[in-house]
């Protein structure tokens, strides 16, 4: 993978962090239900998190990898291309307010989280590492269309190794944006429903998915 996707990557987990506070920001918020912030524990809620992003980004790296292998590579390579980056240009509008194309996205993972939610209540209110980190790996399976715009771009990558990678770059994004919901509570998320804000950032998601069509209408072109 070109060193430029995990760039991209990582911007798209940073600019589409408004989101993140808005999905999540309840839930880091009550890490402690009304104790003082602790650094330590929003670093292993985080921690599980983005290591469940990984896995879900080797999952889809090896579904991309398992089906190049059963056809022929570039026609199939240049679609899921294709999709990925329609689901950024979607990703962009979504969080502009100015479509709610991705909500069916979210949808798809309803079934899987009805039956994981039920069990971040055993780890809350977290008092310790030890509750937050699992509490973080099974929010990290959370529905969520900035998740699942992130995976396309793992399934494009056709390797486990490689998908794990991109989805590390995705969470280590929105990183700062949800330790600061924590440490921060209220005041961020009013923040982060700044339509000012969320509109700049789904201007510049939607950029990163216009630039790749052009890219992938290039490579057609000179290959055709």
């Amino acid at each position: 993978m070109p060193e430029s996707t995990y760039l991209a990557l990582l911007l798209i987990g940073l600019l589409g962090g408004t989101h993140c506070v808005v999905m999540c920001g309840g839930i880091v918020g009550a890490l402690s239900m009304g104790g003082p912030a602790r650094a330590s524990l929003h670093l292993a809620y985080n921690a599980g998190r983005i290591i469940s992003y990984a896995a879900a980004g080797a999952i889809a790296g090896s579904l991309g990898e398992a089906s190049l292998a059963l056809s022929g590579q570039l026609p199939l390579r240049n679609a899921l291309f294709l999709l990925a980056n329609l689901m950024l240009i979607a990703l962009g509008l979504y969080l502009m307010g100015l479509t709610r194309a991705l909500a069916f996205t979210e949808r798809f993972g309803q079934k899987l989280w009805r039956h994981l939610q039920p069990l971040t209540r055993h780890f809350l209110p977290a008092r310790s590492m030890a509750q937050a980190f699992p509490l973080g790996l099974l929010w990290g399976w959370l529905p969520c269309g900035l998740v699942y715009s992130a995976l396309a771009t793992a399934l494009t990558s056709g390797s486990a190794v490689h998908g794990a990678g991109l989805m590390l770059a995705f969470g280590a994004g929105t990183l700062p944006n949800l330790l600061l919901a924590g440490l921060l509570a209220t005041r961020l998320q009013a923040y982060a429903r700044n339509r000012t804000l969320r509109v700049a950032s789904g201007m510049l998601i939607l950029g990163f998915g216009v630039w790749g069509l052009i890219a992938l209408a290039r490579i057609v072109t000179g290959s055709s």
